[in-house]
């Protein structure tokens, strides 16, 4: 029982990607909380580092590019490994609770010796009987939110689960940064900014350009200024983007993520597809508009109060009209008569 257990050197281990952390950020708070007194140490992916560190929910912080470890040259990731595993014997953990729960981590909790190991319960993704903390957490249910599934991992640590997102709030530093590089964009947009992001990690999950090139024109008649965002992923796409969208689009871009959600707090509402951006959004708490296709699962939306989902086809179907009136609902919700409804093509 976690209650006669005396832990004061903790590791979290979290490798799912930018949005799967995001959405681990209530239980990850939560292990904070419950163990105020120990120390943790929160083992991870890289890209989400910098959110993490602001989300404060750890004491140490260890980044590992799982990616190249999984992909990379295969003597270079056994080395790197084995370094992890030298690593972590060092720090004698009394604990580790894997809350994405893959068998690579699974195994290195194991081989580096750490006794008490409560690993999430994934069928077909992790190897339970490396765990041995009992009670055992329940079988993943797939049918659950994401964010639920990561707090149900915890719940053998006799934590109250508490599902509210975990809001961060953006350094000065990095709103000045985002002030200075578009001086005439941010720090004052008086609730005219609508972020929009065209980008996602895989084309199946992406509205049309040219749609939302539309929907730009239409925002810009309306007297808004459309943001388009793009990241590094999308960087082969600016020359459409600058083809394709109306004069009075304005496009950031080469922001770091900690800039990135100074950005998204300045905005009135943030239109996206289904990627990590809008999880990014959720967690400065800018209303946000998520554009998904009709079978893509709802088991993984941001988990944002201000939320509204346009995905009613597939997705390159979806209307510019219904994304503009979605848009323009939550703008009159932020700034009250602001907008003339209209119809677009």
């Amino acid at each position: 029982m976690a209650t006669d257990l005396d832990l004061k050197n903790i590791l979290v281990m979290h490798f799912g990607q930018l949005g799967d952390v995001i959405l681990g950020l209530p239980a990850l708070q939560a292990l904070r909380e419950h163990f105020a007194d120990a120390k943790i140490t929160l083992m991870h992916g890289k890209p989400p580092t910098e959110v993490l560190k602001l989300a404060n929910v750890a004491d140490e912080y260890i980044p590992v590019d799982r990616v190249a470890l999984r992909d990379g040259n295969k003597l270079k990731s056994i080395a790197e490994m084995g370094r992890l595993i030298l690593y972590i014997r060092r720090r004698s953990f009394d604990m580790v609770v894997d809350l994405h729960s893959l068998p690579e981590t699974n195994l290195l909790g194991r081989v580096a010796g750490i006794p008490n190991r409560l690993y999430g319960n994934r069928e077909s993704r992790s190897i339970d009987s490396l765990s041995n903390f009992r009670p055992k957490p329940a079988l993943e249910d797939k049918s659950k939110h994401a964010t639920d599934r990561y707090l149900d991992v915890i719940l053998p640590l006799e934590i109250e689960p508490r599902r509210a997102p975990v809001k961060l709030f953006p350094r000065q530093e990095d709103v000045d940064s985002v002030v200075a590089k578009y001086p005439n964009v941010f720090g004052d947009g008086g609730g005219s900014l609508v972020g929009l992001f065209p980008g996602a990690g895989n084309p199946s999950r992406c509205w049309p350009i040219d749609k939302f090139a539309a929907l730009a024109g239409a925002l810009i008649d309306d007297g808004l200024l459309p943001v388009i965002f793009l990241g590094p992923e999308e960087f082969e796409m600016r020359p459409q983007v600058e083809r394709t969208f109306p004069e009075g689009a304005v496009i950031v871009d080469g922001l770091s993520i900690t800039e990135f959600l100074a950005a998204l707090s300045d905005l009135a509402v943030f239109v996206g597809n289904d990627t990590g951006p809008v999880h990014l959004a959720a967690c400065v708490a800018t209303p946000t508009v998520l554009l998904i296709d009709e079978k893509a699962p709802l088991t993984y939306l941001p988990n944002n109060h201000e939320l509204t989902v346009v995905g009613d086809g597939p997705i390159a179907s979806i209307s510019v009209e219904s994304v503009y009136r979605a848009t323009t609902a939550v703008l009159e919700q932020t700034r009250p008569g602001a907008n003339d409804k209209r119809n677009v093509e």
